[in-house]
């Protein structure tokens, strides 16, 4: 099953995609959110599909795509989790996961432009395989820890490299500007992922290929990750895990390379979809009422 969000900014609704067209389930009545996935609620859109599947209202051609998922509780992102992206980087492969969070008001549609902040010159892009919590979950044994997976979705942790390398601090501050989590267009279930440990990812900026690249380069595979992250705080449905970017980073080429207004980058992985998306200035995004804070 491949579940999305459709519609306006802050408006969207629930919809699916069948035989490559995609199909309204706004008399659903449900957001997918943590109550949804706490309560069965994929299960209910399975029943739903099957009564009413002749009466679907088919989405029009171009409708905006929101978040694969409402906002939830968390992001948890992996970092220096591929091998040669932890070599470009200049550090060794860590002992454990390394954890830090993306803020949930990061969460943007796949197409949406994507705003570069306010003083930044050094805004990266990161293609990622992300899950979805399905259920509770705390203390899980590495070989239970797939009966937590609701299903995987594409994202693009783009992060803002002086913000989260000079300016001290946790990496947070680089990774949660408004618009640095795009993330969809579909949350794929598990039944559809043939194997997530053997997906290409690849992720291209102005058309040409800068990440090119297979999730079996994980260092930490995703069992153990769901196992790592739930010894030390408790995740709850909807929940995010993004389990890091492969080599071909902006910071990692010699010399490096940012993004700047303009740009176009697009980025997907096997069975989940694309994404694209242009960036905007954040000037650009005040002029255009777009960005909240007119400051």
């Amino acid at each position: 099953m491949k579940i999305f969000r459709h519609g306006q900014l802050n408006k969207e609704k629930p919809g699916i995609l069948l035989e490559d067209k995609r199909y309204d389930l706004s008399d659903l009545g449900e957001d997918f959110n943590e109550l949804f996935f706490e309560t069965g609620g994929l299960d209910r859109v399975a029943n739903y599909v099957n009564l009413h599947r002749a009466s679907l209202p088919e989405i029009p051609e171009g409708t905006r795509l929101g978040s694969a998922v409402a906002r939830p509780s968390k992001i948890v992102c992996i970092g220096l989790n591929y091998a040669k992206h932890a070599a470009e980087s200049g550090t060794t492969i860590p002992a454990e996961p390394v954890l830090f969070f993306k803020s949930t008001t990061a969460l943007s549609g796949p197409d949406d432009d994507v705003i570069i902040p306010r003083n930044s010159v050094k805004t990266d892009w990161e293609v990622e395989l992300a899950l979805v919590i399905l259920k509770r979950a705390a203390y899980v044994l590495e070989s239970d820890a797939s009966s937590y997976i609701a299903g995987y979705v594409l994202h693009n942790d783009y992060s803002e490299r002086e913000f989260q390398i000079e300016r001290s601090g946790q990496w947070v501050k680089g990774k949660s500007s408004d618009t640095f989590a795009p993330l969809g267009p579909y949350l794929v279930t598990p039944d559809e992922v043939r194997d997530p440990q053997n997906l290409q990812l690849w992720l291209k900026v102005n058309g040409e290929m800068q990440q090119n690249s297979n999730t079996n380069d994980m260092v930490f595979k995703i069992p153990f990750l769901i196992h790592y992250v739930s010894q030390f705080m408790t995740l709850l449905p909807g929940d995010i895990i993004s389990t890091g970017t492969p080599f071909g980073v902006g910071l990692g080429l010699k010399p490096p390379r940012y993004l700047k207004a303009g740009d176009r980058v697009e980025l997907g992985i096997e069975g989940l979809g694309t994404q694209k998306q242009r960036l905007i200035s954040f000037e650009d995004a005040v002029a255009r009422g777009i960005y909240y804070a007119r400051v």
